[in-house]
């Protein structure tokens, strides 16, 4: 069977975990150093679906920010849909996501997404409660919670994602 390609934007804020994400779904590893990335970092990685279908994500992880400029905005174009990643510990995270969220769609129409509640493993350093959570995906938002360091929720994360662009070409 053919491989499709899906290209795969990683949004948020700075520093919440887009660039070790795509590390430990890429590459199986995690780094403690923080690198900032400017402009955009592009990875690609063939992944198998249960259905037997192939599909070559090409991972746009772009720089992070709180709001869509032009520069963010043309990184997006042709996405079939993004991870929207949030740090667990930084509540103003959850509210650029928020805002990033209604900026993507404007620029893009309703593409999947996927909202990643990332660093799982500081669970309890969280500053971002449950009901908020449970709040956000009565809307219809899909949140999974991630760990870069860990690999909690990582591959199914990108998986549902995959999936997902799929079901709406």
């Amino acid at each position: 069977m053919a491989s499709v390609q899906k290209k795969i934007c990683m949004i948020g804020d700075f520093s919440v975990g887009k660039t070790s994400l795509v590390a430990r779904f890429v590459r199986q590893a995690f780094s403690d150093k923080y690198l900032t990335t400017v402009g955009v970092k592009i990875d690609t990685k063939t992944i198998d679906l249960p259905t037997g279908q192939q599909v070559k994500l090409i991972l746009w992880d772009i720089a992070g920010t709180d709001a869509l400029n032009t520069t963010t905005a043309s990184y997006l174009r042709g996405a079939a849909g993004y991870l929207l990643v949030i740090d667990g510990t930084r509540f103003p995270t959850w509210q650029s996501a928020l805002n990033l969220q209604k900026a993507v769609t404007a620029q893009l129409g309703n593409k999947p997404f996927v909202a990643l509640l990332n660093k799982a493993d500081l669970v309890e350093q969280w500053e971002i409660d449950e009901q908020l959570v449970q709040d956000q995906q009565q809307q219809g938002w899909s949140i999974l919670k991630t760990s870069a360091k860990t690999g909690l929720g990582v591959e199914e994360s990108f998986l549902y994602l995959a999936k997902a662009t799929l079901e709406t070409h």
